[in-house]
């Protein structure tokens, strides 16, 4: 560390004083008594040494991270369905209450009637808690339209969130979500597909994910949707193996997915396809505790062939009205058995790569300078918490938030 100091340089700002956390490989690294120097956005020194740069901030002996990541939500509906809790909770399943109209059909027809101002002062205050609680990137998907009208609607606010917050918001077209009641499916993965040339030229997605279930579209109809995103030059995901194993996993591998999001249906040979590619696992255990469901991802099988993991909140109205990506954390290591360093890895640096993002979610030098400082001295605490926030102050492109 500190190797690629310019000892005739003047930094932008110095953080002194701090203790240095992060995980790597899923292994902590925690270095105490570290200063840290920013330089046009990025990470221009780490080490021992106080160095020269125009401001100075005193951490006081607190911990300072990279600044989280949350890789998957759908943070602009409209309307909630606080009533499908009720009926959960009374013995209908996620798919019954589907097939009733319910379930992402009802939150499309909220959506809809809903005004983009309207939409926006919603998402709002959900994009604030994140930012409370140490979040500088946070990926939004729409899925919530069904026609182009109202997909589009929700990456401009997606846009206008990103213009008026110190935020990096990651807007992701998620088109083949749900057919409308009563459509023919095939029809309509046809118009989502011929739909993704004005998504385009619109400037407002950078990527393109969809959802391969059995409640949502098949195998084959994701993989034509997601190649011609790719002809395109979108990055792709897919919604897969959430309810069931349909082969969505192998498929989006082998099309270059960037990541791959729930999988508490992968088997074995999807670990090792997974294991085998630069495709991010991302797992998303409040979808999981929300719905109570018991067949979880094989976090043993995925870890033995070496599957990079990352967790998400799966922000949403439905199957997780969770805007807490800390306690998002906690579930994946009580829930799953997910270590402590595999969760913050998770959270970081492998969310970042889940979003195709390069020189982000590690505290490295030539980095971008998005980090967090908390009132705590290891990252661990973060995950070991439940409903209590340590956040402090966080940084992004290396100016204070």
């Amino acid at each position: 560390m500190g190797r690629l100091y310019n000892f005739a340089m003047i930094h932008d700002y110095m953080i002194c004083n701090i203790i240095l956390g992060q995980a790597i490989a899923g292994q902590w690294q925690v270095s105490p008594k570290t200063n840290i120097a920013i330089a046009n956005g990025r990470i221009s020194y780490i080490g021992p040494d106080k160095v020269d740069a125009k401001q100075i901030y005193n951490g006081r002996g607190r911990l300072l991270t990279p600044a989280l990541i949350d890789c998957h939500t759908h943070l602009v509906y409209g309307g909630n369905r606080a009533h499908e809790f009720d009926l959960r909770l009374n013995g209908a399943s996620y798919q019954d209450i589907a097939k009733q109209g319910g379930g992402i059909n009802y939150t499309v027809q909220q959506t809809q009637k809903a005004s983009e101002k309207t939409l926006y002062q919603q998402a709002k205050v959900r994009l604030n808690h994140f930012m409370q609680q140490g979040v500088a990137t946070i990926e939004i998907k729409s899925g919530y339209g069904q026609n182009i009208h109202d997909e589009l609607k929700q990456l401009r606010i997606a846009r206008q969130l990103a213009q008026n917050h110190k935020m990096r918001i990651i807007p992701t077209y998620l088109g083949a979500h749900s057919a409308p009641a009563g459509a023919d499916k095939g029809q309509f993965i046809a118009q989502c597909i011929s739909d993704l040339d004005m998504v385009k030229q619109s400037g407002l997605a950078q990527q393109v994910d969809g959802f391969c279930e059995n409640i949502g579209f098949t195998t084959n109809q994701c993989e034509e949707y997601l190649t011609r995103a790719k002809q395109l030059g979108f990055a792709i995901k897919l919604h897969s193996d959430q309810l069931s194993n349909i082969g969505g996993t192998p498929m989006a591998v082998r099309l270059g997915a960037l990541s791959v999001d729930h999988l508490e249906y992968i088997d074995e040979s999807d670990c090792q396809i997974l294991g085998n590619s630069s495709t991010i696992a991302v797992l998303l255990p409040a979808a999981f505790y929300y719905l109570r469901e018991t067949t979880r991802p094989p976090i043993g099988l995925m870890r033995q062939y070496g599957v990079k993991m990352a967790v998400a909140s799966d922000c949403n109205p439905g199957s997780s009205p969770c805007h807490s990506l800390l306690l998002s954390m906690n579930m994946a290591s009580v829930l799953w058995q997910m270590t402590p360093a595999e969760v913050f890895c998770g959270v970081t640096h492998h969310a970042a790569l889940a979003l195709g993002l390069e020189n982000l979610g590690l505290i490295k030098e030539g980095y971008i300078a998005d980090m967090a400082l908390w009132n705590c001295t290891h990252p661990n605490q973060l995950i070991y918490n439940i409903g209590y926030n340590p956040h402090h102050k966080t940084m992004v492109a290396g100016e204070w938030r």
